[in-house]
């Protein structure tokens, strides 16, 4: 055995979810090992769509612009049946939402990350498998299997298994994994096709029966490149892997993702493809291809004691509306950052447990819509289309009521603590000569932001003073104060917004408070008000994951806060602050 090493934060599988954890945890100065079994990334366009509230995420840490420039849009979905048109569906989003749905093949995801990560002083661990582990109270032992062959002990802090549908860390857990696998084998082919559909549209084409069964399906999901698709089916009989029984040969019993057996070759692609494509199509250039199973399964929580699960280690769906990687990250993101507080002794047990009663439902909604989807059809969804999309998009997810989620104020409608916190457009600065987006703001910032909105400077300054007086500092880089006391060490940062109708600022009375440790943007466009829908001097504390912890009256900032930061077990941290004045309002 070789000798034990030490790192506050070990995680297994370094796929989107794997790398999204490490990502979050670096940013936020968490050490952390990240370990996988395979050799290199696997060349296979597995999950492709990106949805919009991802790119949100990823614009937060920086990463949006590297993924934009080498993603394809997503327009839409055309759908067929027996060889006729029945819907089209324009995945058009509200003008505030900054961005659209799009696709990259996971490879390349992986690959964008793997570079983000390795940026902040983390490289992948390859063909290192986690075998089996032990929790105390103080931490959690690992046994590591290396590409040496020989054995490495861990010592950990934490685990966070991303190790997929057959999990090492969910079954060593104990966890249960309720569900069940879709009868149907599938197949599915990266392949260019010639045809002249319209571009960065979908295609589902399938064939109904006569007792209303389908008994044909080709999806087909553009990726980048000319002409190019993720095509999957249904498999033919010669391609089955299931053993005679019907059942999968799965050791584990989890029949979910790539199996052994025979490979689609291109002409098995092309009958589906000649038999249900809306137009005559010509494949070629097949990259890879695959048989698949699908299973719909959720763990009965998301972890236990000092061990955690993600992704698909936690859950697993039919692949309807590209929803499974993109809640995966969303889970890395939620527990990353109060693992960090964590580490760091701001916090207690307390708030680790909030991810499982935060992210569980969410995983279970995630789950049970994507069956219905599956098995009866996007079209039938009982929402309207907009509420439909900005499901999909992720835009609706929201946490109110849970552990973290301080009391609403405010109108009923208006984004209240555990929505998403809107972006929105139209804030001015002093220097710069163009609007911004609340999003370039929050870019960078790794902590919380407690937003500061009024008409009045006065107000500002008082509510600014308020949080002052109580711990918060003043840091806009974002970076962790000095360490010399746990207030700077929370690590909140303070920005103030002033609203548009507050009056011009003048050498004699400038409209954010006098403070040049806490930017000021003027709501010029009104936008922040419209979105968020203030009402009067309001202030907001923006999680690290982009949702909203709090929400209250400037005149309770102190009292607000230190209900926040109790919530998080931090006693006396506080975050920084930004201020933000009201449309109409000069910010100097």
């Amino acid at each position: 055995m070789a000798h034990t090493h030490t790192t506050d934060v070990l995680i297994a599988g370094a796929g989107p979810v794997g790398l999204s954890a490490a990502a979050e945890l670096r940013r936020h100065g968490v050490h952390c090992r990240l370990v996988d079994r395979l050799p290199a990334r696997l060349p296979y366009a597995k999950a492709v769509g990106i949805q919009p509230r991802t790119l949100e995420i990823w614009d937060r840490m920086g990463l949006a612009r590297t993924v934009l420039e080498a993603a394809v849009p997503m327009h839409g979905q055309l759908i067929y049946v027996n060889g006729r048109e029945q819907a089209r569906i324009d995945l058009a989003l509200p003008p505030e939402v900054p961005y659209g749905f799009a696709a990259l093949p996971q490879y390349e995801t992986e690959r964008l990350l793997e570079e983000y990560v390795a940026a902040l002083g983390t490289a992948i661990e390859r063909e290192t498998e986690l075998v089996s582990f032990t929790q105390d109270a103080d931490g959690v032992t690992v046994r590591l299997s290396t590409a040496s062959g020989a054995d490495e002990e861990v010592r950990a802090r934490y685990l966070i298994g991303c190790d997929g549908a057959h999990s090492v860390v969910r079954k060593g857990l104990g966890l249960t994994y309720e569900g069940g696998a879709f009868p149907e084998e599938y197949m599915l082919a990266d392949v260019e096709a010639d045809w002249d559909m319209p571009h960065g549209y979908g295609v589902r084409s399938s064939h109904r029966a006569d007792d209303g069964s389908t008994d044909d399906l080709l999806v087909c999901i553009p990726l980048p490149g000319v002409g190019r698709y993720r095509m999957s089916m249904l498999v033919p009989p010669e391609l089955s892997t299931l053993t005679t029984d019907g059942t999968p040969a799965r050791s584990d019993g989890v029949a979910h993702g790539m199996e052994g057996g025979r490979t689609p070759e291109l002409p098995h692609i092309q009958a589906v493809v000649d038999r249900l494509a809306p137009r005559p199509a010509t494949l070629s250039r097949m990259r890879w291809s695959s048989v698949f199973r699908i299973s719909h399964r959720i763990v009965d929580r998301y972890g236990d004691g000092r061990v955690f699960v993600a992704g698909d280690a936690a859950h697993i769906h039919p692949p309807t509306g590209a929803q499974g990687m993109n809640t995966g990250i969303q889970d890395a993101c939620n527990l990353a950052w109060k693992l960090a507080l964590a580490v760091r002794g701001e916090a207690g047990p307390a708030l680790l447990t909030s991810y499982d009663a935060e992210r569980r439902p969410v995983g279970e909604e995630v789950v049970g819509r994507t069956v219905r989807h599956a098995t009866q059809g996007m079209e039938t969804d009982p929402d309207d289309l907009r509420t439909m999309l900005l499901r999909e998009a992720q835009l609706l997810v929201e946490y109110r009521g849970g552990p973290l989620s301080g009391s609403p104020y405010g109108p009923a409608d208006a984004p209240q603590p555990g929505d998403r916190a809107p972006d929105c457009a139209g804030l001015t600065a002093p220097v710069a000569t163009y609007p911004l987006r609340l999003l370039d703001i929050l870019r960078g910032r790794a902590g919380h932001v407690l937003i500061l909105y009024a008409s009045d400077a006065a107000d500002l300054a008082e509510a600014d003073a308020a949080a002052e007086a109580a711990g918060v500092p003043r840091m806009p880089d974002g970076s962790p104060g000095p360490s010399d006391g746990p207030a700077l060490r929370a690590g909140l940062q303070t920005l103030a917004v002033l609203a548009r109708e507050a009056a011009p600022s003048t050498p004699d009375t400038p409209a954010v408070p006098d403070t040049p440790a806490v930017p000021g943007y003027r709501d010029a466009a009104g936008e922040f008000a419209r979105l968020y829908r203030p009402g009067g001097p309001t202030g907001f504390v923006v999680r690290p994951d982009g949702q909203l912890g709090a929400r209250f009256p400037l005149t309770d900032t102190a009292a607000a806060l230190s209900g926040y930061l109790a919530a998080l077990s931090i006693g006396d941290s506080l975050p920084s602050v930004v201020t933000v004045p009201a449309a109409g309002m000069s910010s100097g």
